[in-house]
């Protein structure tokens, strides 16, 4: 990679980090799509100061055809307008190349949801027999019930819990927090486990409230172990990923009646059009259960 385009990726994320408040995670995705594209622009001897809208057009087909998903194109696209507004506004360029752009649909990859008897089935899997179990089914708990991004609860620590109150203090992206009830199973659940459980682990007062059996903070790739085992322990193989419980609390919470506005607010999204895809999921099922059990489908 040239060295002007190390530092003009150093300085964009600096700005990403201190104008923005972006979460680390958020920072490297970004930095990952643009050595993406700085990586293209070497193969193609192009210069990053002189690309047009063509290039970008090029490089985002090759990405598409390489695999990648319509919700991860749309975050590159994402990455491209925004990085090339930067670009402008610091007098790099006369003109943005990335102006013209527009993010593929979304629809085309709804997320996965898990049926409320699925979600049952998960639940149940941990052996309540254990200290580990009852940790695990505490964890579940709160990753369904509050509808927590993985990274949320790796993050959430012992001051953050309000039980007392019925919530929970939820660091979301870009550090902004927000509010979130715990319900009566979720906080039974977790109550047991802050009991029973984690005195017994925790020999270095650490402040994350999931920890391993060696006193240690989870990672996310921790957590998504724990996941996957309970998902094909419940027959869920091709269903269970990292956000699996989250869009199925969006998405439960929709069919009994919730508004679009306060699940926006539960599930922290800036936008409430990010919020809508769980409609759409919701219609679809709706299609789905027609065409099964109506006698003129």
């Amino acid at each position: 990679m040239p060295k002007y385009q190390e530092e003009l990726l150093k300085i964009y994320c600096d700005y990403l980090a201190v104008e923005k408040g972006l979460s680390v995670n958020s920072l490297n995705s970004y930095a990952l799509d643009l050595k993406k594209l700085f990586a293209f622009l070497d193969r193609s001897k192009k210069s990053l100061l002189r690309i047009k809208e063509a290039d970008l057009v090029d490089f985002i087909h090759l990405q598409a055809q390489s695999g990648l998903s319509p919700r991860s194109l749309a975050r590159l696209v994402s990455s491209l307008k925004s990085f090339f507004r930067f670009l402008l506004l610091e007098n790099h360029l006369k003109k943005n190349p990335a102006e013209g752009l527009t993010s593929p649909s979304l629809w085309l990859n709804l997320p996965r949801v898990l049926t409320v008897e699925e979600v049952e089935s998960l639940l149940e899997k941990p052996d309540l027999n254990k200290p580990k179990g009852i940790r695990d089914r505490a964890l579940l708990e709160i990753l369904y019930g509050c509808g927590l991004r993985v990274s949320e609860l790796v993050m959430l620590e012992l001051k953050d819990i309000r039980l007392t109150q019925g919530f929970l203090i939820c660091k979301g992206k870009g550090s902004k927090e927000r509010i979130v009830p715990v319900g009566r199973a979720a906080a039974r659940w977790l109550k047991t486990y802050l009991r029973q459980v984690r005195p017994g682990w925790d020999k270095a007062g650490v402040a994350a409230v999931f920890l391993t059996r060696r006193g240690k903070p989870f990672t996310r790739q921790g957590i998504w172990k724990i996941l996957k085992t309970y998902g094909q322990e419940a027959g869920l193989r091709d269903k269970i990923h990292p956000h699996v419980l989250r869009h199925s609390f969006a998405t439960h919470l929709l069919e009994r009646g919730a508004d679009l506005r306060s699940v926006q607010m539960l599930l922290g999204h800036s936008q409430i059009t990010t919020t809508q895809i769980y409609t759409h999921v919701s219609r679809e099922r709706l299609k789905h259960i027609y065409d099964r059990f109506h006698p003129r489908a």
